[in-house]
């Protein structure tokens, strides 16, 4: 078959370096050719142009952290968070997800993980997916992390698995360590990411299992991976400080009440970037699908929010909305977390790279993503729907 040709002219091109001007040719799930003067294509070729009057274009976003089978069950069987539906991804920008498994491990599974990442797959999105979960030992397919990363395609690494938190199985050191090391090789193996992605509670411990990691063993700081990293501010001066050793530490886009200790996805970054830290080793995840809880004293469920892959689109436009340039945030959302996870095509705008892009209304929201070729979302509505979304 034909390939199906799209071409984008007139679009304020960030890659997400900006690039000026310029026109982008796709063809069927890639970009054939980037340029600044309009190509002359023959007639006859049947392509679709599409004029965006100097908008801006920038990659399509890449979140590290979906619970794309749904997360919860923190209070019970009712609070199991439902999958997360193609278009709820879609809308925020979000092109490109990495699923995970959360506090329940037990009932859902890697291979139910798998075989939903595939689904969205099918729907026109890219999705890829961690081993495990929150507990030791983990919940992988075939007993293996390594065997796991072998013969799963879809499989990165390990994640998200729990620390400093009183929902995590308390690992050791030692456990940890293993886990990473197994992550690592089974990296190696494949050349795929190999990384533990850690979710981190709000315990006193904080990163200091990263810490020790770093100091007794051989591992690269580029395995270890810790989430949830804004959500004290204590334990973000203690991400900052491990990012400056080489780990790559990602922000969570979740909500934050005025006077909360904790910093939004938004201050987080900039006072991250405002640091003088290292600009590839910070990255912005949803947490979407994911349960929200609070807890009290004892450990018990006294209100609970889901996460929304929407929050990084969000994100974006309040960073633009206060004066931060495109191409200064930008890479937090696209290539590095692209890069972390060796996503050799995402999280950039080239020849060669996968047609992922976002087009940003005049306010820096999300008004057009294309994912993989195809338009999924127009004028700031989906128009592709996931296959249980279709009205009846």
């Amino acid at each position: 078959m034909t390939p199906v040709l799209t071409l984008l002219s007139n679009c304020e091109l960030y890659d997400p370096t900006p690039r000026g001007r310029a026109h982008l040719l796709v063809a069927d799930e890639r970009v054939v050719w980037v340029g600044g003067a309009r190509p002359a294509l023959p007639a006859g070729l049947g392509v679709d142009e599409v004029d965006l009057e100097g908008r801006r274009v920038i990659p399509g976003l890449v979140d590290g952290h979906v619970h794309l089978t749904g997360g919860g069950g923190e209070a019970g069987p009712n609070t199991r968070v439902p999958p997360v539906a193609l278009s709820r991804i879609t809308a925020g920008g979000v092109t490109t997800a990495v699923g995970v498994l959360g506090t329940d491990d037990t009932v859902r599974t890697t291979a139910e993980l798998v075989v939903v990442a595939r689904g969205l797959i099918r729907e026109g999105l890219s999705a890829w997916c961690h081993t495990g979960g929150y507990h030791v030992p983990l919940t992988t397919a075939s007993g293996s992390i390594r065997l796991d990363m072998v013969l799963i395609d879809l499989v990165l690494g390990v994640g998200e698995l729990a620390i400093s938190d009183h929902r995590s199985s308390q690992p050791t050191l030692e456990e940890l360590l293993r886990i990473a090391a197994d992550a690592h090789v089974g990296g190696l193996m494949t050349g795929k990411a190999g990384i533990v992605h850690l979710h981190v509670g709000d315990g006193d411990a904080g990163l200091a299992l990263v810490r020790q990691a770093l100091d007794g063993s051989e591992l690269p700081p580029s395995v270890f991976n810790p989430t949830h990293v804004n959500r004290k501010r204590r334990l973000f001066e203690e991400a900052m400080a491990v990012a400056e050793r080489g780990v790559t530490v990602d922000v969570t886009a979740f909500p934050v009440a005025k006077g909360e200790d904790a910093w939004p996805a938004e201050e987080a970054l900039v006072r991250y970037l405002d640091a003088g830290l290292p600009p590839e080793r910070i990255t912005i995840s949803s947490d979407g699908g994911g349960c929200l809880p609070e807890f009290d004293d004892e450990g018990r469920v006294t209100a609970m929010d889901v996460g929304s892959p929407a929050a990084l689109g969000d994100t974006l436009r309040t960073l633009l909305r206060c004066g931060q340039p495109l191409e200064r945030v930008l890479p937090a959302f696209t290539t590095n977390p692209a890069r972390l996870l060796r996503l050799e095509r995402k999280g950039w705008l080239a020849a060669g790279a996968d047609a992922d892009l976002v087009v940003l209304d005049r306010d820096g929201g999300v008004a057009e993503v294309m994912a993989r070729g195809r338009w999924h979302v127009r004028g700031g509505k989906p128009v592709v729907l996931g296959t249980f979304e279709r009205e009846r």
